[in-house]
């Protein structure tokens, strides 16, 4: 399993993983967002998988797609924008066969994929209305339920970018917004714009930096979190432990997964396995588990775990003792740390 912008980017191998997410899966009723996510399922690299270095066949997908919907009911389909537009076209000629009303599709805009893995970043207005009607177009929808800025354009005042979603929303195209990535000042800024559905973040077990501030901002506004990576980008699923990080892939770049390193993070997966053991599951349910555990404003919670069995999980993993930087160079200087936008000159922004 690679899990990927907070979802679940499931290949045909993962097929008993699916079915026990759909299985344990339940909608809650606070918002759209609650009612709407139930569990995700990643599409981001359908179509391209740079990971693999190889092409994926779209026919398999679409029967995934169908299954999916079949056996889950509320799933959000997330459809990434840094792919070339075949990630879209594949998904697009999948929803032809299922239901719309049951498909809550989300794609992204605003990186652009560069040379090797940088990624230009763009929240101009134009841009963003230029990103969406692309997207409709691809997918061949008629909107769009949740729209996310996948990063922060730290030239453009996030008011501008928001106002041009704003807009979006008006005309019907998109329902929701989302941001990716965003500063505690970036997404108190946007929200004033117009009210932000969902914060898509990275989270997981051994990585937590997120809790001080952003965790409760979001709360305070209302604004649903959407962890990405939620299994270390593989690592307690085994990846680097039980077999080696597959050449050329994204992991080889993450600093956690460099041999020195990661022969120091091996102790982590170690505790987690036993810990799985003891509660009759995988080390990747567990710290899955973990993740949807961490509130209703999360996702749906698959399992139950006494407060004793959560601490015990997350003690097993000290923050602190987790060597290197969760994500490479490149990637970092578009986290949320370094995310706020200018302020708006007086008058720019039109109603």
């Amino acid at each position: 399993m690679k899990d990927s912008c907070g979802c679940f980017f499931i290949r045909q191998r993962d097929h008993s993983l699916c079915d026990f997410l759909l299985t344990c899966a339940s909608s809650f009723a606070l918002s759209w967002f609650y009612d709407a996510v139930g569990f995700q399922v990643g599409l981001w690299l359908y179509g391209t998988d740079r990971n693999l270095q190889r092409s994926c066949p779209g026919g398999s997908r679409r029967i995934h797609h169908h299954r999916c919907v079949r056996q889950g009911g509320n799933i959000l389909r997330h459809v990434g924008c840094i792919r070339p537009k075949t990630n879209e076209i594949l998904v697009g000629k999948a929803l032809k066969k299922l239901p719309r009303e049951k498909v809550q599709l989300a794609t992204k805009f605003g990186a652009l994929q560069t040379k090797g893995y940088d990624a230009a970043i763009n929240g101009r207005p134009e841009y963003v209305r230029s990103c969406c009607e692309a997207s409709l177009k691809h997918l061949d929808v008629d909107y769009i339920d949740l729209y996310y800025v996948h990063r922060i354009d730290t030239s453009v005042p996030i008011e501008e970018t928001m106002g041009e979603l704003k807009k979006l929303v008006e005309e019907g195209k998109v329902k929701y917004i989302g941001l990716s990535e965003a500063s505690p000042d970036t997404i108190r800024r946007a929200h004033a714009v117009h009210p932000v559905t969902a914060l898509q973040i990275e989270w997981s077990l051994w990585t937590r930096d997120i809790e001080q501030e952003l965790v409760p901002l979001c709360r305070e506004l209302g604004i649903g979190i959407v962890p990405y990576s939620p299994v270390g980008r593989g690592f307690f699923g085994g990846r680097g432990v039980i077999g080696a990080v597959p050449g050329k892939s994204l992991q080889e770049r993450f600093p956690r997964f460099q041999p020195e390193n990661l022969e120091k993070n091996k102790v982590f997966y170690t505790r987690i396995k036993k810990l799985a053991n003891k509660h009759d599951c995988t080390p990747i349910q567990l710290a899955l588990a973990w993740v949807l555990h961490q509130g209703d404003d999360v996702v749906p919670i698959p399992v139950k775990l006494a407060e004793d069995d959560l601490r015990e999980i997350s003690d097993a993993v000290p923050i602190e003792e987790v060597v290197g930087g969760s994500t490479h160079e490149g990637y970092a200087r578009l986290s949320w740390r370094y995310a706020d936008t200018p302020p708006l000159r007086a008058g720019k922004l039109s109603a």
